[in-house]
């Protein structure tokens, strides 16, 4: 009875869906993508930070998530490969997340994350000016790669 109940065991094992499995090139074509796309407001006092135009609340909560240390806008917008590394630390989270939500289609998983990062909201990827934009991302995402 044992040796039934380890073969079932093992082939149940087998036989699920393996977790998205998402490569540190890919979050940093990601991660690139969302530079690269980031809106140009045209307003220099926007309200938004860095290369990647983040709101202002974010930069010290994520980067205390990732780091540990809480970084100031100012610290932030001046050390790019630290930026980079909380950007990557936040979106590889994300994209894992995507990966799942999209049955594993890399440019669906791409265009979700986007929406996240526009709106918060991974389910508006194909919706009107946030649609528009995922795919300005997966297009910059596939050029990285």
């Amino acid at each position: 009875m044992r040796f039934i109940l380890g073969i079932i065991a093992v082939l149940t094992i087998w036989v699920m869906p393996a977790k998205a499995q998402v490569s540190n090139t890919q979050v940093q074509a990601l991660v690139e993508a969302l530079r690269l796309a980031a809106p140009q407001t045209g307003t220099e006092n926007d309200g938004l930070y860095s290369d990647w135009q983040i709101k202002p609340d974010n930069i010290p909560r994520w980067s205390r998530l990732c780091t540990g240390e809480e970084m100031t806008v100012k610290e932030f917008e001046a050390n790019t490969t630290k930026a980079r590394e909380i950007l990557g630390c936040v979106m590889e989270d994300i994209l894992k997340e995507q990966y799942a939500a999209s049955g594993n289609d890399e440019s669906l998983a791409v265009r979700r994350a986007a929406a996240w990062w526009m709106a918060g909201d991974p389910n508006q990827y194909n919706q009107g000016e946030i649609g528009s934009y995922t795919e300005k991302v997966l297009g910059f995402y596939q050029k990285q790669k």
